[in-house]
């Protein structure tokens, strides 16, 4: 269904009514696929309860094949790609500022609340925790947020000026606000977080830019400072 949906949602823009409904249709079943709603999948447990710090919360990570799916279903239909090694030149140089400053600005927020703190570590699980964090959880999440909810929020508002401006906050937002059951904290760097993500596919229109940002900070996270998080807190 979401394959066919997502036929719908790549035809020409002029067939409005099957971009709308194929657009919709799409963003709901992947939603629903991420939420883990659907039945039929079964997503094994990779690790239980690691302390990876001796002063980080447990972390348990899951092989989420559902919101995997939904994240590949709608990378391929919705989501504009690079696809030349001239683009990806042009992806890099353009999206290299949003790259590079995104972490330093999360990570520092997430410090200064006592939310993390640094601590280097290369565990034997850090591989896996690499792949499937940029396999299942940030390509998944990109091309949720940025190639399907952001890249209609441009078409609706505008791409330059404050509409701009606009879109990416309510795509950054909106990022933060899925990450509430985490808290408030959570919420705050999370929503830094999806403004950088916001602001790499703004200035490239291709959705490497905003995987690129996201993976870089989660694999800074992962192995220079507490992850997930500190227990305390």
């Amino acid at each position: 269904m979401l394959g066919l949906a997502g036929r719908l949602a790549g035809q020409p823009v002029s067939i409005r009514w099957q971009l709308t409904f194929g657009t919709t249709f799409a963003s709901l079943l992947a939603l629903a696929l991420a939420l883990h709603l659907l039945p039929g999948f079964y997503n094994p447990v990779l690790i239980a309860n690691a302390h990876f710090s001796v002063h980080a919360a447990p972390y348990t990570q899951y092989a989420n094949f559902d919101k995997a799916v939904g994240g590949l279903l709608l990378l391929t239909f919705l989501c504009r790609r690079t696809r030349t090694l001239a683009e990806w030149r042009r992806l890099l140089r353009n999206a290299s500022l949003p790259i590079l400053t995104t972490t330093p600005i999360v990570v520092g927020i997430a410090i200064a609340l006592r939310y993390v703190e640094p601590d280097f570590k290369l565990p034997a699980y850090t591989p896996v925790f690499m792949i499937t964090n940029l396999l299942f959880t940030c390509v998944a999440e990109e091309a949720f947020f940025r190639g399907c909810v952001q890249e209609r929020l441009a078409t609706a508002i505008g791409l330059g000026g404050i509409g701009g401006v606009i879109v990416i906050l309510i795509s950054g937002l909106l990022f933060g606000l899925v990450h509430y059951p985490g808290g408030i904290a959570y919420v705050a760097v999370s929503s830094v977080l999806g403004c950088g993500c916001a602001y790499s596919y703004a200035i490239t229109r291709r959705i490497e830019a905003p995987i690129l940002t996201h993976f870089a900070l989660n694999a800074v996270h992962f192995i220079g400072f507490t992850y997930p998080r500190l227990s305390n807190f």
